[in-house]
């Protein structure tokens, strides 16, 4: 990545109060995102993704805290800025998908006034406006009778009708920044290629950066420029996709890799990622992959880890790597 970036996380460190111990959610999280790039997030569940996104939009639990690092936005650092400045910047300037649409909208609100209030709030357009282009957005998103829709109530819509309203109600005003969470989830294959299109379309026309969270590496290695791959709080690895996918150097990206049916590989040929996450509370290795690493050697063991260049653009966090 050149220039610039728009957003740069830089040594994010995240922890959780609870009431068996506090757990190290992220930590010395750093990555970069140019105008225009899009940025797959990926790792298995419970490894940090979503908590990563939600202090970015600065929208974490009460229990969380932010221990170490920045979050810049256009050169403005999220952590520190008030309330007033972050209520401004989202729906407008940073948008988010989130994964329960169930949760994320209002349930006593019909569907169109929700995504009429964000334009009403940040596109200074009138009640009449925002509506046409409330109407306009459930209908690119391939809701049937957009117009009729917008009337209706998320519990009156299926899962996957409010999944499409949430990815409407986030691109409104066609964010500078987009975070989408599973952003396809619950959406059957032709409308799944028809959104990512569309957040593809939109990228290109206004220099969206997206960064796309999933658990589908072959929808981003579709969809994304580079990708950073997430293992119980820690980046340990990020590069350009294709070199990602034929060149893995941390042995855990090797064997998400190898979990994923792709063509030419039988269900039998996929191999599981053996062992489980780490407890983050207390105190944890330098390498949290190493309880379930084949290449682990007492070099893992004897202090923090370091990102280095495996390549120009490529890190990983590895004492051994591939």
């Amino acid at each position: 990545m050149t220039g610039t970036p728009l957003l740069d996380i830089d040594g994010l460190s995240l922890s959780f109060r609870t009431r068996t111990g506090t757990v190290k959610a992220l930590e010395a999280v750093t990555l970069s995102l140019a105008k225009g790039e899009t940025l797959g997030v990926v790792g298995e569940s419970g490894s940090g993704k979503s908590v990563l996104s939600f202090a970015v939009m600065g929208i974490s639990d009460p229990a969380a805290t932010v221990t170490a690092g920045r979050v810049l936005f256009e050169g403005q650092d999220l952590l520190t800025a008030s309330s007033k400045d972050l209520n401004a910047l989202r729906g407008a300037e940073m948008a988010m998908i989130f994964q329960n649409p169930r949760v994320a909208l209002n349930p006593i609100r019909p569907v169109g006034r929700q995504i009429e209030d964000v334009l009403l709030r940040h596109a200074g357009l009138t009640r009449a406006e925002a509506r046409e282009r409330a109407v306009e957005m459930l209908r690119r998103v391939r809701i049937p009778d957009p117009q009729r829709r917008a009337n209706a109530y998320p519990f009156e819509m299926s899962g996957g009708m409010c999944q499409r309203v949430m990815i409407a109600l986030a691109l409104a005003c066609s964010p500078k920044l987009l975070i989408a969470d599973e952003p396809t989830t619950g959406l059957d294959v032709t409308t799944q290629a028809a959104i990512m299109d569309l957040v593809d379309d939109l990228a290109k026309e206004t220099q969206m950066a997206t960064i796309l969270i999933t658990h589908d590496l072959g929808l981003a290695a579709q969809h994304c420029d580079r990708i950073a791959v997430m293992h119980a709080g820690h980046v340990v690895e990020v590069a350009p996709t294709a070199e990602l996918f034929a060149a893995p150097r941390h042995p855990y990206t090797a064997r998400l890799i190898a979990t994923t049916p792709r063509p030419g590989v039988t269900l039998d040929a996929l191999e599981p990622i053996p062992g489980m996450l780490p407890d983050l509370r207390g105190t944890l290795p330098p390498c949290r992959y190493a309880a379930r690493c084949g290449r682990r050697e007492p070099v893992c063991d004897g202090g923090a880890l370091a990102a280095h260049l495996a390549a120009p653009a490529h890190s990983v966090l590895c004492a051994r790597p591939l």
